[in-house]
């Protein structure tokens, strides 16, 4: 009988360790993921990876932030900020230094009405046609950011591009220390992700199961010696 229990005692540990490998994982960066993504896309055609620039994907945030709430039939994001807010609104907003600030050599925006991983976010929505595809591979850029954002039950993606130098053009203030990140994701960032509605319930799911298991766990190894 207790060389059963000890058994199951190891078999809970294993599957305590195994969840937080996964919800580790799942509830990762899916802005990182999405340039991951754009990245295989380029290598596969054999042009040059961009650069994952975290003052393009916070000014990228910035963009479906302020848009969110406007999501068409399509996938469609019915708003087209200012050209003037990107260098009055969105690059203060994230700290970017002004006279790093490069030209934005094109974006893509895309919404839906339920959250999807990353790789289904890229073909569903950001790039579904020849058009989006030509933007994606084209040779100018050499800087990426992606941003995305969760609001009442439906998700923003943006992608912005850049031909700018690399650790020249769009600089953070103190490394990025000045950004008031809320909510949603952006890539390049250390910020803890928190992408909407889906993050919340699935960290609450994982939560209640590794405190469940780490109970077990507990009770299995002071009553029952293994």
């Amino acid at each position: 009988m207790v060389k059963q229990l000890c058994f199951f005692e190891w078999t809970v540990l294993c599957h305590l360790l195994l969840l937080v490998a996964v919800c580790s994982k799942k509830h990762g960066n899916p802005a990182n993921d999405l340039v991951d993504i754009i990245n295989n896309n380029r290598t596969s055609q054999k042009l040059p990876k961009l650069n994952d620039s975290p003052g393009l994907g916070c000014m990228a945030l910035q963009y479906v932030e302020l848009c969110k709430g406007n999501c068409s039939t399509g996938n469609a994001v019915n708003c087209k900020p200012p050209e003037d807010d990107f260098t009055e609104v969105f690059a203060p907003n994230c700290g970017v230094e002004l006279p790093t600030f490069g030209t934005i050599t094109g974006h893509m925006v895309g919404c839906k009405t339920k959250y999807l991983e990353p790789s289904r976010a890229f073909s569903d929505v950001l790039v579904k046609d020849k058009k989006a595809l030509s933007l994606l591979r084209n040779k100018s850029h050499s800087k990426v950011g992606v941003g995305l954002v969760g609001f009442h039950k439906s998700f923003f993606w943006c992608v912005l591009f850049s031909d700018g130098k690399t650790n020249s053009t769009f600089v953070l203030d103190d490394h990025g220390e000045g950004i008031r990140q809320k909510k949603g994701c952006f890539s390049g960032s250390t910020y803890t992700c928190s992408d909407g509605e889906k993050t919340k319930t699935g960290l609450s799911f994982c939560n209640i199961l590794m405190v469940g298991l780490l109970y077990i766990y507990y009770i299995l190894q002071n009553f029952y010696h293994c």
